[in-house]
């Protein structure tokens, strides 16, 4: 069986950084259609604003669901509750709540090195959406393990902030066996950033996780080329897994 791979396809990143780099609600619709098509099984996209920044306001991200879901209403879409999207975590919980009961994202991801991580995470659910949480350092296990929401997860995300890609890989190793020993039996998912992207896919397909790819997360394939889209990036994964598998 394959393992679970997400398609990031553009976080916070320009089309400075690649033009291919999708945007706008169609671009977004367009990515998230052709990177399932290409083997992906959810799609992570951040709404974005006329003048491209990151946002979670409830008109944005309606107009990206409801542009995904026209081109195919079957693709599983997920977007983040980061606080860098917005003024703080007050603001979050209003722009959250007022989320459009006919455009919500299928899932939503929350950072728990973040204020109010806990209560982000039960108004997800509260709201109907399928609940991630994510963890980026060994400091931020506590609060996710205090969480009354920890065992109503579709997944835990295991994301090193770290550069050094050894370190990375036992960082994540490190975090997973963590959660399993306080009890957690949902999937986890490693992904990094940059140097440590690939690593960290090979390190999820050799145990037996869930992992992630697109420009969020990498702008160039394993062997240092620049990605020309996000469909190239999540083939090459499919061709990683069967490789090692």
């Amino acid at each position: 069986m394959s393992v679970l791979i997400k398609a990031a396809i553009n976080g916070g990143r320009s089309y400075a950084e690649n033009p291919s780099v999708p945007i706008t609600p169609s671009e977004i619709a367009k990515a998230a259609f052709e990177a399932v098509r290409a083997g992906a099984d959810v799609v992570h996209a951040h709404a974005r604003t006329a003048d491209g920044g990151q946002t979670i306001r409830p008109d944005d991200i309606a107009a990206m669901v409801r542009a995904v879901k026209a081109v195919d209403p079957t693709i599983v879409l997920g977007t983040t509750t980061g606080l860098w999207t917005c003024s703080g975590h007050a603001e979050r919980m209003r722009l959250l709540d007022g989320w459009h009961a006919d455009a919500r994202p299928d899932f939503a991801s929350v950072a728990f090195c973040e204020e109010g991580a806990a209560e982000a995470a039960e108004l997800v659910l509260a709201k109907g959406m399928v609940l991630e949480s994510a963890v980026w350092d060994y400091g931020d296990v506590p609060a996710l393990l205090a969480s009354p929401t920890l065992h109503q997860n579709v997944r835990i995300l295991i994301e090193p902030e770290v550069e050094d890609v050894d370190k990375a890989v036992r960082m994540a190793r490190e975090i997973a066996a963590q959660v399993r020993e306080a009890g957690v039996t949902a999937p986890i998912l490693y992904h990094g950033y940059e140097v440590t992207a690939w690593p960290l896919v090979r390190a999820a397909f050799e145990d037996g996780c869930e992992t992630r790819v697109g420009y969020e997360d990498m702008l160039r394939l394993e062997d240092g080329t620049p990605a020309p889209d996000n469909t190239s990036m999540v083939e090459l994964a499919r061709s990683i897994e069967k490789s090692m598998a």
